[in-house]
């Protein structure tokens, strides 16, 4: 039971796109009123990092990487088909169909209505989301999907992992092809910052929480409200980022709408793919539930942090990233009714021996 309502989406969680609106609305509001707080909490910046959203950030990203157990990725040899796909849909495909949609709108159908620079921008925003793939809202996916939790965990600690290694190599080569060349150091030492450092603070508060207090006391007491720390941490973000990016928005808010069309896009044909193909290669549907899922979210909290570090608070690339947020929940739960309603195509889960 208590597993159930670990991964049960409450209220907070079910209207987060409204939730996110809201914060828009209100760092618009903000900005506009109080533009010198704005360029004040701007200026707060060390060695390129600002501190606020530094601040803000591990407090998205902290809360997620207490509830891994990397321990489990052992687990992984039970279903490696399941685990071989996701990390073939994560990394293999994901990051190219996400390029080419960016492109296609930003460079040839929005391209009579944008500027050049920022779309340019928009590019690399969502290339920095098609790279981040799985986040622990994915628990949640899984759960109300009726999935494999036990798989799930498993995939979510392997992307988070192959993360570290991955993500600065693909970024740096898809901007370059983008023509936003980037340094490979400095798109790798942002996700070591925002990934690595809570990854390691993350691992260290587990097992020794867990070794002085136990894990009943863990699960039911520590993790008890992280993941809505997480998520008021990026509500937080949000707000800051739209006190300075309200200006863009007033000017032309159908912006939001060019960026959100090919997010969307990407969303649904990396679910479709990934959960085709776990039919052909005869998945069970609690474990082709997740593996589909896994691909179709993203870790926007890395990209958001990527991007801010890399371009900046006002860039067009964070706003991509925000988008990212805004249509994660609804296009979600969308997928998770669409699989629950397909199940009976699957075969039966193997009863365990």
């Amino acid at each position: 039971m208590s597993a159930q309502k670990e991964y049960e989406l409450s209220f907070f969680h079910k209207y987060l796109s409204v939730w996110v609106a809201l914060c828009i609305l209100i760092g618009i509001g903000l900005g506009a009123a109080f533009p010198g707080a704005a360029l004040f909490l701007n200026s707060l910046v060390v060695a390129q990092v600002n501190i606020p959203v530094a601040i803000f950030l591990f407090a998205m990203m902290y809360p997620i990487m207490v509830q891994i157990d990397f321990r489990e990725v052992v687990n992984a040899f039970k279903a490696p088909k399941a685990v071989l796909l996701t990390l073939i849909v994560n990394w293999a495909i994901k990051p190219f169909t996400m390029y080419f949609l960016a492109w296609l709108f930003m460079r040839v159908i929005w391209a009579p209505y944008l500027d050049e620079t920022l779309a340019g921008e928009y590019i690399a925003g969502m290339i920095l989301l098609g790279i981040a793939p799985c986040t622990a809202m994915v628990l949640v996916w899984s759960y109300l999907a009726r999935g494999f939790m036990g798989l799930t965990l498993v995939m979510v600690a392997i992307n988070s992992l192959t993360m570290l290694v991955l993500y600065a190599p693909l970024g740096n080569f898809l901007l370059g092809v983008a023509d936003m060349y980037v340094p490979f150091m400095t798109i790798f030492l942002s996700v070591m910052l925002y990934v690595g450092v809570s990854l390691v603070a993350g691992f260290i508060s587990r097992t020794r929480l867990i070794k002085t207090r136990g894990i009943d006391w863990y699960e039911r007491v520590f993790l008890k409200h992280m993941g809505t720390i997480s998520t008021v941490a990026l509500l937080l973000t949000l707000i800051f980022l739209f006190m300075l990016q309200g200006s863009v928005i007033l000017e032309a808010p159908l912006v939001v709408g060019m960026i959100a069309v090919p997010l969307i896009i990407q969303t649904l044909v990396i679910f479709a793919i990934g959960y085709i193909a776990a039919k052909f290669i005869g998945l069970t549907y609690e474990e082709a539930a997740p593996s589909s899922m896994i691909g179709a979210s993203n870790h926007f909290e890395v990209a958001i942090a990527t991007a801010v570090t890399i371009f900046g608070l006002t860039s067009g690339a964070a706003l991509s990233t925000v988008v990212g947020v805004l249509i994660e929940v609804p296009i979600m739960l969308i997928l998770v009714r669409i699989c629950l309603r397909s199940r009976k195509w699957f075969p039966a889960l193997k009863k365990a021996s």
